[in-house]
């Protein structure tokens, strides 16, 4: 685990539009926030980027929704969707801030 997370850190992309014009994207803090969730560290991963969770949470239920066909599953995954917009739109709202 700690190859991966070395790898993550020495590895990680730069935001374009920060570099670029000097703002943050809705999606800066991703990389940072994987890695310290990755350390186990999950008051600093939620503080760096809330949308995390979710993320990870919606993915894994996609896929599981995907493979064993959940009832309303397609239900689930609209208001996971719904909160994680939610919390990117949030959390970038409060960045600009």
């Amino acid at each position: 685990m700690e190859k991966l997370i070395r790898f993550l850190e020495q590895n990680s992309m730069s935001c374009f539009y920060k570099k670029h014009f000097g703002i943050e994207c809705p999606g800066c803090g991703f990389q940072r926030s994987l890695i310290h969730l990755l350390k186990g560290e999950f008051v600093e991963s939620f503080q760096l980027y809330p949308a995390l969770l979710t993320t990870i949470f919606m993915i894994g239920f996609l896929l599981v929704h995907l493979v064993f066909k959940i009832k309303n599953g397609h239900k689930v995954l609209l208001w996971l969707f719904i909160v994680n917009t939610a919390l990117m739109v949030g959390n970038y709202l409060v960045k600009l801030l």
